[in-house]
């Protein structure tokens, strides 16, 4: 097997050998200098999100990016309120499964998997439910690599008086989004997707008016966001013991998006992978299962070759074994396996992707078209 490892995933992901060398140095939690960091990470992650600044925090949260939903969802739902999800995938599915396991009541407006989420169905869903609170949308729905209209659904919900949450999970640092362009009231992000650090903790920005109604409602102590933010206000710190090395290579993977030239230019370079890929694909008989129209440039689901000679296990193991990482599928409609084109990667890596996938078929005797 192969030293190096390239992951096409949606994240974990590739990182940069700097940000990886940033985890090499110890801080002490109350340290000065990693309070310092701390607040550094949280002001620019603001301004990643909107020019109006003195608007909004940041709150970091130990744990993955399903942590730092729940911790939102607990926040901004009031107790007694109710959730509108607009789901087409698995993780629009995951935020209504953690506002059920917290007591909120929940009601789903469904999309098909191959559509977006239909701002005109959530309008009328709130129509018929106007005592609904809150409503929440993933981004770059990462079950199949679809790009949801978000700021179509914020005119909605900013029009209806109610509270917006997006899930920017695999989206946020590497798709621009404009938090109030798009009437969003609360962002949950994490820090090893599209700012390319590594696992460790999500992040929620959150307009301050609106965290400022949310002391009490949480439903768990580790996760009360509310309380996390008021800490990080006071004193600089997290409540509980910080991801120290996660939080000191994120702060260099947040430098090293500066230097690539922001959101636009990474979006740019994410966008030039998937167009790599798509050629790779074309050229081996393989179709993206969504169209291009509909596509993030996040991650691609990839259908299956037809070929019943076709085993994913043993694709997915010989691709491992030449050091290329991919991602298992997660549409529930049609057998596919997905790319990822983010994280450190360019597109030459797409084209020695591609060369090794036709290897590998070849080497199984698969047909493609």
């Amino acid at each position: 097997m192969t030293e190096r490892t390239l992951l096409f995933t949606p994240g974990p992901l590739t990182t940069s050998a700097t940000v990886k060398a940033a985890m090499l140095r110890d801080f002490g939690s109350r340290d000065a200098r990693f309070i310092q960091l701390i607040a550094d990470i949280r002001q620019q992650l603001v301004a990643l999100g909107t020019q109006i600044s003195t608007r909004w925090t940041c709150v970091p949260m130990q744990g993955s990016g399903t942590f730092g939903v729940e911790a939102t969802l607990g926040a901004l739902v009031p107790r007694g309120g109710k959730l509108l999800v607009a789901q087409n995938g698995a993780y629009g599915k995951r935020i209504a499964e953690i506002a059920r396991r917290l007591g909120i009541e929940t009601v789903v407006v469904d999309a098909p998997e191959h559509a977006q989420v239909d701002a005109a169905a959530i309008d009328a869903a709130l129509t018929a439910r106007p005592e609904i609170d809150v409503v929440a949308c993933v981004h770059s729905e990462t079950t199949s690599g679809i790009l949801n209209p978000i700021a179509d659904v914020g005119a909605v919900v900013q029009r209806r008086g109610k509270l917006f949450l997006v899930d920017a999970m695999s989206s946020f640092g590497g798709v621009p989004l404009d938090l109030d362009a798009a009437g969003i009231d609360a962002l949950v992000s994490s820090a090893n997707k599209c700012i390319e650090g590594v696992p460790g903790f999500s992040f929620a920005l959150v307009r301050r008016d609106v965290l400022a109604q949310c002391a009490g409602r949480a439903r768990s102590v580790s996760l009360d966001l509310y309380a996390q933010a008021a800490e990080l206000d006071r004193s600089g710190q997290f409540r509980f013991t910080p991801p120290t090395h996660v939080l000191a290579a994120f702060h260099q993977a947040l430098r090293e998006l500066a230097d690539e030239g922001g959101i636009t230019a990474r979006h740019a370079r994410y966008q030039a992978n998937r167009a790599e890929l798509l050629a790779g694909l074309a050229r081996l008989g393989l179709r993206a299962w969504l169209p291009t129209e509909l596509q993030g440039p996040i991650i691609t689901s990839v259908r299956y070759p037809e070929d019943p000679r076709f085993d994913f296990p043993a694709f997915y193991q010989a691709l491992a074994e030449r050091g290329f990482t991919l991602y298992p599928g997660k549409v529930s409609s049609a057998n596919c396996f997905r790319v990822g084109t983010i994280g450190r990667l360019f597109p030459a890596d797409f084209t020695a992707l591609c060369a090794a996938m036709g290897d590998v078929l070849s080497a199984h005797g698969v047909a493609t078209p």
